[in-house]
């Protein structure tokens, strides 16, 4: 062990007892280099960050021209940035009617935290839905809402009046009711080894919700800026939220969240009492710059339709006596092995064959891919390759 990795396990501190700790010194595109020169190809994206490719030219450039300009100057809110603003607006020309009012936060944690403050003023309410499997942060409301206990029970007592119900029941929608103020859903689940909910559920959801008054919160934070195959995944079902919350790929590689709502909604945090919600560094304009950088990127080079195209040619070669399916859209995609072992098995072999994977946190018999979406088709066939040899020595 080098020096360098010592000071990594002993200064910084660690989520787990094993972290990868691949010491990496440079990123582009699809590929990480580590120091021994070591090349990866990265199936990660940073967890559906880096959507248009580590260090993509025009971010990089556009983060340059606004670091000469100016970094941080005022919490948010107060001055009139003209990062913030163009962002905003480029939302909103790319987003349905009633979602044409954005809050620039720190992370998509907030934003769901944020969201929910946001909703029990809306609403008067105070009862929050979330699903069965579901994942939205590590913070303590957003927690509240996850359903993963293992990750829980030390943090208890958690959020009062939050209920949950399955993921794709029409059923359980009965349990939204004139008391709740808020349902939040990942309109694709993520972490729960990208479940795909039947268009029909996602119809019935928004009807309960409109007839209770309860608000419905789409968190997509993972399954946006193109990673389903459309630019947003509601879109996959004809579904608007009341609110939508973002993150990762938002700020095309620098950490940022939003949460978005219709401007007649949004100024209830602005009055009684003012700064219902507040932030010294949300909306950073370095953030908001590489982040509309990116949303420029992904639409001018059509990047929703290569995860489509991309996505289908995983789907085509991942085929192998011990894959049991491979579940997803675009480039949001889960292998599932069925074995918990055998994933951890593979991830490794395939780490060591230069084909970067990773795992869920609520899947354990699954692996991601989940690659920048500008990879190659020479790219996805080498990665299934590494796939296929991985499983062959199993």
């Amino acid at each position: 062990m080098d020096a360098l990795h010592a000071s990594f396990l002993k200064h910084l501190a660690q989520t787990s007892p094993s972290p990868l700790a691949l010491d990496i010194v440079e990123a582009e595109a699809c590929w990480l280099t580590a120091r021994d020169g070591r090349r990866y190809l990265d199936l990660v994206a940073g967890l559906a960050v880096n959507n248009v490719g580590h260090r993509h030219p025009c971010v990089v450039a556009a983060i340059k021209e606004q670091a000469d300009r100016y970094l941080h100057v005022i919490p948010y809110g107060e001055f009139i940035q003209e990062p913030q603003v163009r962002f905003a607006e480029r939302l909103a020309h790319l987003l349905p009617a009633g979602l044409d009012s954005a809050y620039f936060v720190n992370s998509g944690t907030e934003a769901i935290e944020a969201a929910l403050k946001l909703a029990k003023r809306a609403t008067g309410r105070t009862g929050l839905i979330g699903c069965r499997k579901s994942y939205h942060g590590s913070t303590h409301g957003s927690l509240s809402l996850t359903d993963n206990e293992a990750k829980k029970f030390r943090n208890r007592p958690l959020l009062p009046a939050v209920d949950h119900i399955a993921f794709d029941s029409i059923l359980d929608l009965e349990r939204i009711d004139t008391g709740t103020a808020a349902v939040v859903v990942e309109p694709i689940q993520g972490d729960a080894g990208v479940r795909v909910p039947d268009p029909a559920w996602m119809t019935a959801l928004r009807a309960r919700c409109t007839a209770t008054g309860a608000l419905l919160v789409f968190d997509e934070v993972q399954t946006g800026f193109g990673r389903t195959g459309r630019r947003f995944a509601f879109e996959h079902f004809g579904v608007v939220p009341d609110i939508l919350v973002l993150g990762k790929a938002l700020g095309g590689g620098l950490p940022m969240g939003a949460f978005i709502s219709s401007h007649e909604r949004m100024s209830l945090l602005s009055r009684d009492p003012v700064l219902g919600h507040i932030t010294t560094f949300g909306g950073h304009p370095l953030a908001c710059t590489a982040g509309l950088a990116a949303l420029n990127a992904l639409e001018e080079e059509d990047l929703a339709a290569n995860a489509v195209r991309m996505g289908a040619l995983f789907k085509q070669h991942l085929r192998h006596p011990l894959i049991q399916e491979v579940r997803g859209l675009g480039l949001m995609l889960a292998v599932d092995l069925g074995d918990a072992g055998l994933v951890q098995q593979v991830v490794n072999r395939c780490l060591g064959q230069g084909v970067l994977g990773f795992w869920f946190l609520s899947c354990p018999t699954a692996f991601r891919i989940a690659p920048p979406l500008v990879i190659s088709e020479k790219e996805v066939l080498f990665a299934c390759a590494a796939i296929a040899q991985a499983l062959n020595q199993a």
